[in-house]
């Protein structure tokens, strides 16, 4: 069986893994850990490719542990059993360190079989996961673990590997490589910080690369084997909710060059769903009262995108995008629903006053008959002061008006009709 370039270029040491200097520079915290062959329970959280695994697996060269692994995308609770049963051999003499990669898929049942050993040090887990660990992990696994978060590895390190991948290729072939310095760093930037990825764009690279007395790579086959390597997104994963989560501050904030990348990254990732929802929402909540008439425009656009699909729906989206950016905003309209929801909810406002119910008949407890309703419509500019609001909540005020153009010329005009200063 092949095994993959990223697993013949595993560290002998912790300069040789490229990344997480902030873990791992002489002095910091992780480090210090490691090279005091003390080892904790350690859950390792970030994106894939970034050196979890390679970390893990430096430990357990250096820990004199029984070493064990499992993926929580295959592992049943009898391997884990099995695991634990190994504890009472010779095998487990000195206890066993667990790596458990992909540690969300694993369910709460199967967490809580390794919960007694992790506890009385029988057992060193260390987890890696590509989710919010504080989502996904059993809260009695995290609080006996340290969590460290991994991050995407910058390209000047990226380039690191790319180097040392290609020294082996050249050692394992038997021929020189060229590989031109614009085809590393296209790789280096295009594979969005996964060194993984990074090195299998190599590897890749030289099987296709031109040979005669050495193996040629350009700019031009990098970027033919790595072109949509870039867009690091998850559809179910944290990266998707951080890219719509940015795409609608952006919008909120009015940067219309980062809501237009953030717009290219969902594009690009064929998510229309989560283009379009995203900034209807914005349109609603965001601009809203400051300028009402572009949510029917936003709306246009957005039945625009879904008819026509990919990939011009990105033509009418971007169009939608730049406008709720340049708009004015106001978040008034959010806050007073949000308000009066909190009222709901405390129980306020059962009783609806009688004059709005539902025409029905009185009772003949009831000392004033009929509903004494005040249609609007009957009285000098449709408007006739009545209490609307159930009795315990009389006076209480869910709105305020904004301070833009449009929600003023709304108070002065109430103020007004109502007489008021």
């Amino acid at each position: 069986m092949n095994t993959p370039l990223a697993d013949r270029l595993r560290p002998e040491s912790l300069d040789d893994i490229v990344g997480q200097r902030e873990l791992l520079a002489p002095g910091r915290p992780l480090r210090k850990i490691i090279e005091s062959g003390n080892i904790p329970n350690l859950i390792f959280y970030g994106p894939s490719g970034v050196g979890k695994t390679t970390l893990a697996s430096y430990i357990a060269r250096i820990t004199n542990r029984s070493f064990k692994k499992l993926n929580g995308t295959t592992a049943s609770t009898a391997d884990i059993k099995d695991i634990v049963s190994s504890l009472n051999t010779f095998e487990g003499l000195n206890g066993v360190l667990l790596y458990l990669d992909e540690i969300q898929y694993l369910n709460k049942k199967q967490q809580q079989t390794l919960l007694e050993f992790i506890e009385n040090g029988s057992i060193t887990l260390i987890a890696s996961t590509t989710e919010n660990p504080y989502f996904y992990i059993y809260n009695a696994i995290l609080s006996r673990s340290t969590v460290f978060e991994f991050r995407p590895v910058e390209p000047e390190e990226v380039k690191r590997a790319i180097d040392r991948a290609i020294r082996v290729l050249s050692e394992e072939k038997g021929k020189a490589i060229d590989f031109s310095d614009e085809a590393k760093a296209h790789i280096c930037s295009a594979c969005g910080g996964d060194v993984r990825k990074s090195l299998n764009a190599v590897e890749l690279c030289v099987l296709a690369g031109d040979e005669g007395e050495f193996i040629k790579v350009d700019e031009e086959l990098a970027k033919s084997l790595t072109q949509r390597s870039g867009a690091r997104y998850d559809r179910d994963g944290d990266s998707h909710y951080d890219v719509i989560s940015a795409y609608q501050k952006s919008m909120r904030g009015s940067d219309v060059d980062a809501a237009l990348f953030y717009l290219a990254r969902l594009v690009e990732a064929g998510d229309l769903i989560s283009a379009c929802r995203r900034l209807v929402v914005c349109a609603c909540e965001d601009v809203g009262l400051a300028y009402p008439q572009i949510i029917p425009i936003v709306k246009s656009c957005v039945d625009i995108a879904m008819q026509v699909g990919f990939p011009e729906a990105r033509i009418p989206l971007a169009d939608a995008v730049i406008m709720v950016c340049l708009a004015p905003k106001s978040n008034s309209g959010v806050n007073a629903i949000s308000a009066a929801q909190e009222d709901v909810r405390k129980g306020l406002g059962q009783v609806v006053p009688r004059q709005l119910q539902n025409v029905h008949a009185d009772g003949e407890e009831r000392d004033v008959k009929g509903q004494h309703y005040l249609y609007p419509h009957s009285y000098p500019n449709h408007w006739i002061e009545q209490q609307y609001l159930p009795d315990d909540l009389v006076g209480h005020t869910y709105y305020d008006f904004g301070d833009n153009k449009t929600e003023q010329a709304y108070k002065a005009y109430w103020e007004r009709i109502k007489k008021t200063d």
